[in-house]
């Protein structure tokens, strides 16, 4: 028989790691307040939470949804002729698990879950990771309970009276790497320099190129350093051979499922600057090359970067400058300077913040229980 006091909550949303890992930071942080408390995932067969969540132990249910944003004329009606579909699939979810509350966490199979839990009377809340609000964020807001956002900077973009600033959530193990652990694991020596690369949950071809071509004038340091390279599923072979003709060490695979220990081997960051990717990087306190993708809507990316660049917590490099030659130049300085990447981590870590999650749950229950004295208050009212 099913516990009375058992909590259901949705997780709606994902696609990348932006959206996914700051979900999955909320959904672990649920569990440490309320262990009773059932959360189950909403998402898509092709976003990255389809490969993630099963191997978190979480359920997951999908949706059939598509962006609508940054899409071609054909493409953008093909995706809005599967609203319909999509807000279908979303009732039907909802009225099989009846959850108690609703999160959207950003990612187009975050809008129609949203969207049907509040016609359906379900309390609902969202979080938005960046600066500049997502497009089903920003429509969101005007209807959900509760609004959660990362900076000072988003307040403006929703109603005031019911948006709070929480920061952006990161998963609590992210903050237990183990370096000799990770050296083992990852098959790497532990007295190098390390640089970690990566390009979001996904890969950045421009950024596997710049540091194929990079290592071509990195040959006098390749007995100093040595490589972690997350490359996405697309060209992991093609930049393992690369670090192979060149005969520089370094361990390359499709994605870092051991994100912890990944942060915790690398001397040097090279990455794009997405507000998950700054939430756990400043909370470690890595020094990082930040090369923001030019694409990201209202060039959030570029805006984030920014910010750390111009208090000293990170290099950036725009897309448009970024090449082998130049990135080179920057690994050389910052290896040249040991004193400078130590002046970045420490402003780094003093920008990170460990209890965003903690603000988000507290924000959940709160809207809870507000719902429920007005349920109570109502049954009173007709007594």
């Amino acid at each position: 028989m099913e516990s009375q006091t058992e909590m259901k909550i949705i997780i709606a949303g994902g696609g990348t790691g932006g959206h996914l890992f700051p979900a999955l930071a909320l959904a672990k942080e649920i569990n440490k307040v309320r262990a009773d408390a059932r959360i189950t995932f909403v998402g898509t067969v092709r976003g990255l939470e389809a490969r993630v969540i099963p191997k978190e132990g979480y359920d997951i249910r999908f949706i059939r949804s598509e962006g609508l944003v940054g899409k071609g004329m054909f493409k953008t009606l093909k995706s809005l002729m599967k609203v319909p579909v999509s807000l279908k699939d979303s009732r039907d979810i909802l009225k099989d698990i009846k959850p108690d509350l609703v999160l959207g966490v950003g990612g187009y199979s975050s809008g129609p879950v949203v969207l049907c839990a509040k016609m359906m009377g379900i309390p609902t809340i969202i979080h938005e990771q960046n600066t500049i609000p997502g497009f089903a964020n920003k429509i969101l807001g005007g209807f959900v309970d509760t609004v959660a956002v990362t900076y000072h900077e988003s307040v403006k973009y929703f109603p005031e009276y019911k948006t709070y600033i929480t920061g952006n959530p990161i998963r609590a193990e992210i903050l237990t790497g183990n370096r000799d652990r990770g050296c083992e694991n990852f098959s790497l020596d532990r007295d190098r320099f390390t640089i970690f690369v990566f390009g979001g949950s996904l890969g950045a071809s421009s950024i596997n190129k710049a540091v194929a071509e990079a290592l071509t004038y990195l040959g006098p340091l390749k007995e100093n350093i040595q490589f972690l390279h997350q490359t996405g599923e697309r060209e992991c072979d093609s930049v393992k051979e690369v670090y192979r003709s060149r005969e520089f060490r370094g361990t390359v695979i499709p994605f870092a499922y051991e994100m912890a220990d990944a942060y915790a081997v690398a001397d040097l960051i090279i990455s794009r600057a997405g507000a998950t990717t700054l939430a756990e990087l400043t909370a470690c306190g890595k020094a990082a090359i930040l090369i923001p993708y030019p694409y990201a809507a209202a060039n959030h990316q570029e805006i984030n970067a920014r910010k750390l660049w111009d208090i000293g917590a990170a290099q950036m490099i725009l897309e448009r400058d970024l090449n082998g030659k130049t990135l080179a130049d920057l690994i050389r300085h910052l290896l040249e300077e040991p004193e400078a990447i130590g002046e970045m981590e420490r402003i780094s870590k003093s920008l990170g913040s460990s209890d965003a999650a903690k603000k988000v749950v507290e924000l959940m229950l709160g809207l809870l229980k507000k719902k429920g004295l007005e349920k109570y208050k109502l049954l009173c009212s007709r007594i």
